[in-house]
């Protein structure tokens, strides 16, 4: 069943609302979160979600947004929403955003109120289960990533995604399944609503936090897991012509997950499959998102329901 937390309150998430003079709606200042829970060993478990909450709290403060719930108790509401919903697996999406007190509609957001929700839904694979099992075709848009210079792209903010809807609708019109964005000093920054990765030679690299990146949790994950298992992860700049003759591409993301990439700009990339460096982190990536390996437990943290009543602000 899909379900919403709001303000306190669960609600069947169809009838969950957001009022119409909402500064979030009209000028994109919410703040959100993309978390999976797995089915496990040990019953459904969210996934990094500390981590998570960590990062939409710290969004919050780049953007001035004052979160009127403590990590904790987002994290009961978490837990008790995903308990309710009775869903083994689902995507889990916590958003925050101001809404004006006085009914009017001013940009600067300060002194208004927060609304908090969190909803939870079932979700496969962003990319498709055939972009993950045999790779996805991309296109590097003519669009440029975001900057420091007029946003916080290390902030996961709702205005942020239109550069990345302008990418994607670009992408497919174009007969892909991804865009892949440049940062504007011309390097690699991230895909539409992925991390990007190369694969040389053996050996890993991916965009640094100074490329205009988001630093998602799939990433952090993935590059922990593969210097785990003993391989080279480089954090540089990546040039576009890296793309063209890289052995493997991939993408990670809590939506994507490790997904593949066989072609960028009708390049073939390597053979054309998904290579050994890929299918090695992305079974690696699988057992520890399902709880199958020891090594990464601490990761994974069963839903329990009823550990703490949430009260509205």
């Amino acid at each position: 069943m899909s379900l919403a937390w709001v303000d306190g309150e669960i609600m069947p998430a169809q009838e969950a609302t957001v009022p119409l003079l909402c500064h979030g709606l009209h000028y994109g200042t919410a703040v959100f979160e993309g978390i999976r829970a797995y089915a496990t060993p040990r019953g459904p478990a969210l996934f990094r979600l500390d981590d998570h909450l960590d990062r939409l709290l710290d969004s919050a403060t780049l953007y001035a947004l004052e979160i009127p719930y403590s990590r904790d108790e987002l994290r009961a509401a978490t837990h008790e929403l995903v308990a309710r919903s009775g869903l083994a697996s689902c995507y889990v999406r916590p958003i925050a955003f101001p809404v004006s007190a006085d009914g009017t509609m001013r940009v600067c957001p300060l002194g208004a109120s927060t609304t908090v929700a969190i909803a939870v839904w079932e979700w496969g694979a962003y990319l498709g289960e055939a972009g993950k099992r045999d790779g996805i075709r991309a296109k590097v848009s003519s669009w440029q990533r975001i900057s420091e210079e007029s946003l916080l792209p290390a902030a996961k903010a709702a205005g942020h995604y239109l550069n990345s809807v302008l990418a994607s609708v670009e992408a497919q019109r174009a007969g892909y399944e991804e865009a892949i964005l440049l940062d504007s000093t011309g390097h690699v920054s991230e895909g539409a609503a992925e991390n990007v990765f190369v694969v040389r030679d053996g050996r890993i690299a991916t965009p640094t936090l100074c490329n205009a990146i988001l630093d998602g949790i799939t990433r952090q994950s993935t590059i922990a897991i593969a210097r785990d298992l003993g391989l080279e992860v480089a954090e540089r700049n990546v040039g576009r012509h890296e793309l063209y003759i890289a052995d493997e591409v991939f993408v990670t993301g809590t939506a994507a997950e490790l997904t593949p990439v066989r072609e960028v700009d009708d390049r073939v990339v390597g053979d054309g499959r998904p290579g050994p460096v890929t299918l090695r982190l992305q079974s690696a990536l699988d057992d520890a998102l399902h709880g199958r390996t020891e090594r990464w437990a601490h990761w994974s943290e069963p839903v329990a329901a009823g550990a703490l009543e949430v009260p509205a602000p």
